[in-house]
């Protein structure tokens, strides 16, 4: 492959940073990729989004996080280049011609992010992924203009990278597999920030004991405690910090709040700003998605905390202000008696529709077979004194215990008021009282008649 060169640095940047210590920058392009309109815009994305309503410090950005898989994926290069050069074509090591472009495919790799990413793409039908790419390719953007220093079609080769269609494996699977650059980054920061350990696994050691092949990317057998420290991570983050069930009500009202937006401004009768208005008209160019951040969205909440819809200013104080719902645990089993419940939220004087949702959080902590989807055939694997490689399910019984298994829950969320017990009597008691006999700790059950003596 062609060698992909930038300008060096006469003095290399350093920045801090709290996961890595230091994030060093040696290319000029890398450098200028970082003063573009586009990855500036990246300093006013929350990382987690809604999450710091649960865990306080939890406000770090998708700028640093960009950074911090930039340097990741740096390291890894410069691992590989010491370690493990490749000497001849096709015997499966690295060649490091292809340093620049993976480390601006890791810089990138979350540009298309927008606020509150997930629950935005669901309303609006958008794609970070698919937005990244075009923010990446379009003539227009600083970016693509950045990278088409390096070479014409610099700015594609980046995108085929972060689209998991660049023929490199090596390349691909460093910055999107089970184990990569992105994952290990966000683990580290996600914990830093919320201020757990569940997500502090052993990065160095990990490091020290990667290596390329001719498939990808593997561990040596002396690494395999340290994978299996982070799978065991990952999959005590997701249970503890991403599946919280209070972020995940905040994430519900952000939802219905939005949607409730987008019916008020259908009736012609709701302040927004010119940005977010062309989504809510569902006529949106890529120009008016840069130009959305999460102080725009908060400065939309917040007029429309004085609304004259009473639904949309109630939710949207909800949701400034921290009124997270109430939930419990459903199964398909208890799932038939939403409706009773719903009905008995209607009488006490909420909009089912806006006030209740059943929310789903399932993850699968590590597939050693992923036929399709995101990571497919992305399966971890371990390298013998022999050369051999091994799936690391395999060898890690732990590993193996979580291989393939589905792990979270499906909750109903409601008004926390159906929950109260007054002291003086209120005119909606019998409503809560007939609600609560449905709910025993913390999950949905079915009501049982009472036993009767038999004589």
């Amino acid at each position: 492959m062609p060698k992909f060169q930038s300008k060096k640095l006469t003095k290399e940047v350093v920045l801090r940073d709290p996961v890595h210590d230091y994030i060093h920058i040696e290319d000029q392009v890398i450098l200028d990729i970082l003063k573009t309109e586009e990855f500036q815009r990246m300093r006013r994305i929350k990382q987690l989004g809604p999450l710091s309503y649960v865990f306080p410090g939890a406000t770090h950005t998708r700028f640093e996080h960009n950074l911090g898989v930039y340097e990741l994926t740096r390291k890894i290069c410069n691992i590989f280049a010491e370690k493990y050069p490749s000497r001849n074509s096709g015997d499966g090591l690295w060649d490091d011609n292809n340093r620049l472009l993976v480390e601006c495919a890791g810089l990138l790799h979350d540009i298309g992010h927008g606020p509150y990413s997930h629950t935005f793409e669901h309303l609006f039908g958008t794609n970070h992924e698919k937005i990244g790419q075009k923010i990446i390719t379009d003539p227009n953007t600083e970016i693509n203009h950045v990278l088409r220093e390096v070479a014409p079609n610099f700015p594609e080769l980046v995108a085929s990278v972060i689209d998991k269609t660049y023929p490199n494996p090596q390349v691909v699977k460093m910055i999107s597999s089970q184990a990569d650059a992105d994952r290990m980054d966000y683990l580290k920061r996600d914990a830093y920030f919320t201020g757990v350990t569940y997500g502090d696994f052993d990065l160095s050691r990990i490091l020290q004991e990667i290596r390329p092949y001719q498939g990808g990317i593997c561990f040596t057998m002396a690494g395999m405690h340290a994978v299996e420290d982070y799978i065991v991570s990952r999959y005590q983050m997701y249970q503890q910090v991403y599946f919280h069930r209070v972020g995940r009500s905040m994430e519900v009202i952000l939802q219905h709040l939005l949607e409730r937006a987008k019916a008020v401004y259908e009736q012609g009768t709701l302040q927004v700003t010119p940005s977010l208005a062309k989504f809510l008209a569902g006529d949106w160019t890529l120009n008016d998605y840069l130009e959305l951040d999460d102080g725009v969205m908060e400065t939309n909440f917040s007029m429309w905390t004085k609304a004259s819809d009473p639904i949309l200013a109630d939710l949207a104080n909800c949701y400034l202000y921290r009124k997270p719902l109430a939930s419990i645990c459903i199964d398909d089993e208890t799932k038939s008696l939403l409706p009773k419940l719903k009905d008995l939220i209607k009488q006490a004087g909420f909009d089912p529709l806006y006030y209740t949702d059943t929310n789903s959080a399932f993850d699968e902590p590590y597939d050693a077979y992923k036929p399709s989807g995101k990571n497919a055939n992305s399966q971890i694997e371990i390298m013998q004194a022999d050369g051999q490689l091994i799936e690391l399910s395999q060898l890690s019984p732990l590993v193996r215990a979580l291989n393939g298994t589905i792990q979270g829950d499906e909750r109903f969320f409601f008004p926390k008021i159906m929950m109260s017990n007054s002291d003086e009597p209120q005119i909606f008691d019998p409503l809560y009282q007939q609600f609560q006999r449905y709910v025993k700790n913390g999950k949905l059950r079915y009501l049982r008649k009472p036993k009767t003596n038999k004589k």
